[in-house]
């Protein structure tokens, strides 16, 4: 059974910085797309960042300049640096990951909270 477990989060002041670990465990043969969403309160969920197997990246505009996601296909780890973090940045931050079995599936971590004070 696969499982994408979280690492991370907590309470952080405005302008500080965290770091969101996430690792699939399981059996399977790769892992195409891994990201990050978060998903406020009262809101939808929406992407933060994702990173192809080739390194690829592609981040929310509200995010750029501040955040980096990065991954070891190795260990079929992601992680997301966020730096400069803003009230506006809490959210609950959930953990993507296209599990190849060969076909393509997704899952979802359990999700961490960021909360970042004024």
């Amino acid at each position: 059974q696969v499982q994408l477990v979280e690492s991370g989060g907590g309470l952080v002041q405005d302008g500080g910085s965290l770091r969101l670990s996430c690792a699939a465990t399981g059996r399977f043969l790769g892992i195409r797309t891994m990201g990050w969403y978060r998903q406020a309160p009262g809101k939808q969920r929406e992407l933060v960042a994702d990173i192809s197997t080739g390194g690829s990246t592609n981040y929310a505009d509200s995010v750029k300049g501040r955040f980096t996601i990065s991954r070891d296909n190795a260990k079929n780890t992601v992680v997301l640096q966020m730096n400069s973090l803003k009230p506006e940045d809490t959210a609950v931050y959930y953990c993507s990951a296209q599990v190849v079995f060969p076909r393509a599936v997704d899952y979802w971590g359990q999700g961490t909270q960021v909360t970042v004070s004024p």
